[in-house]
């Protein structure tokens, strides 16, 4: 791939809009946006791969290993994804539940174009014409609503009554000291629907912008994504992971009601404990990969507001040891401490006999490696999984169970996790 070209934009939304317009067609790509969220110095604002030279598409049995090969044959950009059933890998785990979107565990392209997005430039990376794609791009229809009136019927896998139930029996793990914690995720989805995705895309970044969004599509497969955790990324030799655990409902309308919950979280002994566990178990994975002694936490029970939600964020950071492979890397950290619980292995474990499907991409990670060796993945939460071929949208919502949680208190906050994806996919419910 060639040095990029740069090209000024007089207005930062109206092109990023025409990139998604001008992407459409592609049947692999991978559009990451921070949202102006300023969490450390980013090199842009949006990032997009388009189209595909190459790439590894596998499920697990030594995925990690495929993907150090490959990135060692195709060095500079890789962009792709990372399932939660790539535990498989490194586990003596199977997944034997019901998937209704089939992204493989582990998929990585080489992309043909690479467009870095900021404020008032676009940096083009390909190995056509330059000056053509930004043409193109700004050729590219502005549309800036996105009207998704499909309504669709959502199902539920769980009852109140069979989730309420559920997260006794987890609790009794708990309290016979199988594990401290655990994140038990339900699916909402529909059957026989078909959306507009890009128009749910920018619907969803409308209601709900948060940094680590993503909108990625491999085929006829789509991952809609809102997330505001990063799973992990690599700047220079430092490792930076920022997991999330703790979660309060926004009152934007009202200041008052907004602050009390804020002030709630940051006070909560249960949230803070959630925290502290997540924490533990992200500083004993990055030690497996990291110079000894230099697994810091950089900041504990940091509050960040996001459109619906307060959430509580550490973040903790490490020095990579020499000879590291950035796969090792992955390996060494999947699946991310605050989608599973503690001890790892065992909730994986109990997870898997008690959801009720599998969760293939979601709680897994989307991200990309640059030429410097630098890498950004995030976590796939907050997000509408979309097959267009088999017309089934998935969505998946999870909390943190602890022996003091209270199982209606969790059921809602599930309820309120999914309430926003549904707005997002025009449905009434």
């Amino acid at each position: 791939m060639t040095e990029a070209s740069s090209f000024t934009i007089s207005n930062f939304t109206d092109f990023k809009i025409q990139m998604l317009n001008w992407l459409e067609p592609f049947n692999i790509f991978c559009f990451l946006d921070n949202n102006n969220y300023d969490f450390e110095q980013s090199k842009f604002d949006c990032l997009l791969a388009v189209g595909s030279k190459t790439s590894l598409n596998t499920n697990s049995g030594n995925a990690f290993s495929s993907l150090k090969k490959f990135s060692q044959l195709h060095p500079g950009w890789l962009f792709g994804h990372l399932g939660y059933d790539l535990k498989n890998d490194t586990t003596t785990l199977a997944s034997a539940n019901f998937d209704g979107i089939g992204f493989s565990d582990l998929h990585f392209f080489v992309p043909e174009i690479v467009l870095q997005l900021n404020k008032n430039a676009v940096k083009i990376y390909s190995d056509q014409n330059a000056a053509d794609i930004y043409t193109a791009i700004i050729n590219a229809p502005i549309v800036k609503e996105a009207d998704c009136t499909t309504n669709p019927f959502m199902q539920e896998r769980f009852s109140k009554a069979d989730y309420i139930s559920t997260v006794q029996k987890l609790q009794q793990h708990i309290l016979r000291g199988d594990c401290y914690e655990i994140n038990f995720c339900q699916e909402f989805y529909s059957t026989g629907t078909a959306i507009n995705p890009l128009m749910v895309y920018q619907q969803l970044s409308a209601l709900s912008p948060n940094p680590f969004s993503a909108f990625y599509r491999v085929d006829d497969k789509y991952c809609i994504c809102a997330s505001p955790e990063r799973y992990l990324a690599k700047r220079g030799n430092t490792l930076i992971s920022q997991p999330i655990k703790g979660t309060a409902k926004r009152f934007t309308q009202n200041i008052a009601m907004d602050e009390v919950s804020k002030l709630t979280l940051i006070n909560s002994e249960k949230e803070k404990s959630e925290n502290v566990m997540v924490v533990d178990l992200v500083r004993n994975d990055l030690s497996k990969v990291c110079t000894e002694g230099s697994v810091e936490v950089k900041e504990l029970f940091g509050i960040y507001s996001f459109p619906q939600v307060h959430q509580m964020i550490s973040t903790i950071e490490g020095q990579m040891q020499n000879g590291i492979d950035w796969v090792d890397v992955l390996q060494a950290t999947f699946p991310m401490g605050s989608m599973t619980g503690a001890p790892k292995q065992r909730v994986m474990e109990i997870i898997e006999d008690n959801e009720r499907t599998r969760r293939g991409l979601f709680s897994g990670a989307i991200g990309y490696i640059d030429p410097a060796g630098n890498f950004d993945f995030n976590v796939v939460i907050r997000s509408i999984l979309y097959n267009a071929g088999a017309k089934y949208i998935s969505m998946q919502a999870g909390s943190a169970i602890t022996f003091y949680s209270e199982a209606d208190k969790e059921y809602e906050e599930c309820l309120l996790k999914a309430a926003i994806l549904k707005k997002a996919a025009g449905i009434n419910a």
